[in-house]
């Protein structure tokens, strides 16, 4: 059975940098997310707010309000907000110790580790829980250094990147498994984020927070431990910021450890500047696209959209504009499904379409 959390995420559900939160909201194999507490969404239903359609998680106000309504006590507390700043203050901190207090197992996705913090073990001794800080690193002697082996793997490996943080990598990875396997297609997808890894994702590392030698060795680790474990039809890799964005170099490491054989570019149209970064402006989906195919050797074979701040009819018309532009299909999976991406792929690797347990898809 999945262990029982409440998500944190105040003033953030929905938003950038509730991200986290907003992906345990909408997935989750190792969680039964209970609920969320954000006091500016209370009595929401926490999928309705997200998408339009409920799922019957309910947003709190605060512990102690979750606690009593849920009448029971979740197993796990996860701190699901995600912001460029990632130190705590008073009152942050303040909640994951009465979180502690309530009896909640601390779940951390932040680069500040709570297992280092003084205040934060002492607690979680004194009241008998745990603590978990999935960004954490492996010890250095359990990292990897890049191999080459990934170059004899015959698995095709496609990376979902995109145009900067924040705008539904992950997500659409997700759902481009989940639509893979509906249709009898053995995928994996390969975690590059905390939020993937509380997800419940078997195989990744959150690489921000490792040094560059070791980024690409753990990025191809994964995915050869994934071929190794599974022999899939096909491997979807989690992009991380933007392989123009300054702030990142995490898309670099990805593309040299996973070697591509195929890339999905998100973009949100509506976004003018960088998340969190308000004096840089976004790059054109052109330019993303020629500096991706050119680093990568690599071809960008769909587009998909984040639909931020955009009406369903410009999200038509977008996918419409897009389509005639870049000869590319072009789709936003959360509100079309992942239909022309999974056509687009079998035309590109038919060993896959072969493998297909629906056949009218591989036909349209």
């Amino acid at each position: 059975m999945k262990m029982t959390a409440l998500v944190y995420s105040e003033n953030e559900l929905g938003k950038l940098d509730g991200k986290v939160a907003n992906g345990l909201v909408r997935h989750s194999e190792k969680y039964d997310i209970v609920g969320v507490i954000d006091s500016t969404k209370k009595g929401q239903d926490a999928g309705e707010y997200l998408d339009g359609t409920k799922n019957g998680m309910p947003v709190f106000s605060s512990i102690d309000h979750a606690i009593t309504s849920l009448n029971q006590i979740p197993q796990y507390f996860i701190y699901g907000i995600a912001p460029l700043e990632s130190f705590l203050n008073e009152d942050q901190r303040n909640v994951i110790i009465h979180a502690m207090k309530s009896g909640m197992n601390i779940v951390n996705g932040l680069p500040e580790f709570f297992t280092e913090d003084e205040e934060f073990v002492q607690n979680a001794a004194k009241y008998s829980v745990t603590i978990s800080d999935i960004r954490k690193p492996p010890a250095r002697k359990d990292l990897h250094i890049f191999s080459g082996k990934i170059h004899a793997i015959k698995t095709p490996v496609i990376t979902v990147f995109g145009t900067d943080c924040a705008v539904g990598k992950r997500t659409t990875a997700v759902k481009l498994v989940e639509a893979l396997k509906g249709e009898g297609i053995d995928a994996v997808f390969i975690s590059t984020g905390q939020t993937g890894l509380l997800q419940g994702s078997k195989y990744g590392i959150a690489i921000d927070v490792l040094s560059s030698g070791f980024s690409t060795g753990e990025v191809e680790n994964a995915i050869l431990n994934a071929v190794e474990s599974e022999n899939p039809d096909i491997i979807i890799v989690e992009g991380q910021g933007a392989l123009s964005h300054p702030a990142f170099t995490s898309s670099t490491a990805i593309i040299r450890g996973a070697l591509p054989k195929a890339i999905i570019v998100q973009h949100p149209p509506k976004r003018i500047n960088h998340c969190d970064y308000p004096a840089i402006a976004m790059p054109t989906l052109a330019s993303e696209i020629h500096l991706i195919e050119t680093f990568s050797n690599s071809e960008v074979i769909a587009i998909t959209i984040n639909h931020e701040d955009m009406s369903d009819q410009e999200v038509d018309q977008t996918v419409l504009d897009y389509e005639d532009e870049y000869k590319l299909p072009t789709t936003d999976v959360l509100k079309h499904g992942c239909g022309k991406l999974m056509k687009k792929l079998f035309e590109v690797f038919p060993e896959l379409a072969k493998k297909s347990q629906v056949p009218c898809l591989v036909q349209k």
